[in-house]
């Protein structure tokens, strides 16, 4: 059915958002509203233009037979510091400390558009690179990874302490807790990940690295690839980590186990990504 410009757009608009990283051809769109491909261009071009001046994201185009529109979500540099700015105040909450010196998060990764934001700016350090599948482990990562998948538009697989028998048969490795220092083991279904892949790694809280780095093993046993490793907050941490190269978005750099107290700050994210301010 032919429709208003307006109309096309809002729901060209929506289409888009609903699918990323995935290329959707003019002709789908012509035949869609019953418009010219000329029209469609020329709509493609404001919306465009829109996500680029609003931090949304970036409207690749490509032309020829073969070509169409790919949107690709990001997040501004202003947005993404407003909204770590406002994470390292929730963290920094009264009684956000737990025993053992973790760190309430349940609230915080429990809310939609803090998810939404956490997925937002994770993907956009990965924006330029190959990523197949988001992986974590069980369980308070797995809300982070959810959102992470769905803005790179890959699976994401959840790697468990104990297997469950709707699994099937798994791989499992052995680790050391870097907090802890106890082996402990891990398991993923044998069809949860291709061989060949190239994952990233999400967590929600990291201290002493040794679940990540079970994950890291648990990637070579798939004989994938590394692509990265984002954690929403690192904890202080005494001694050396078991790994080194990851990024956080949050840091936990002091906490007063007496009053209960957190100083926290912006992890590694935005210099990362954004350079220095």
């Amino acid at each position: 059915m032919k429709t208003r410009r307006s109309d096309r757009l809002i729901d060209m608009t929506r289409y888009l958002l609903e699918r990323p990283h995935t290329l959707i051809s003019l002709t789908f769109f012509a035949d869609r509203y019953e418009s010219a491909k000329s029209s469609i261009s020329e709509d493609l071009a404001i919306i465009k233009r829109t996500f680029q001046t609003r931090g949304i994201g970036i409207l690749e185009t490509i032309p020829g037979a073969a070509g169409g529109a790919r949107f690709i979500p990001s997040i501004s540099e202003d947005e993404a510091r407003t909204f770590i700015g406002e994470m390292v105040k929730s963290l920094c909450e009264e009684d956000r400390l737990l025993p053992g010196g973790y760190v309430y998060l349940s609230d915080l990764l429990g809310n939609p558009e803090v998810l939404r934001k956490v997925g937002r700016v994770i993907a956009r350090q990965y924006i330029d690179k190959k990523v197949d599948a988001v992986m974590t482990v069980a369980t308070k990562g797995v809300p982070i990874a959810q959102s992470v998948s769905s803005y790179l538009n890959v699976p994401f697989v959840i790697v468990r302490r104990d297997s469950k028998i709707t699994e099937g048969s798994t791989v499992s490795v052995n680790y050391v807790s870097g907090s802890s220092e106890r082996i402990e083991k891990m398991e993923l279904s044998k069809r949860s990940l291709k061989r060949g892949s190239h994952v990233l790694v999400v967590d929600d809280f990291m201290k002493g690295g040794g679940t990540v780095n079970g994950m890291k093993s648990m990637i070579e046993e798939f004989e994938s690839e590394l692509v990265g490793i984002t954690v929403f907050a690192e904890g202080s941490f005494e001694g050396k980590r078991m790994v080194d190269d990851y990024t956080s978005l949050l840091k936990v750099d002091k906490v007063n186990t007496l009053d209960k107290t957190i100083h926290a700050s912006a992890g590694s994210y935005l210099e990362k990504v954004f350079g220095e301010k």
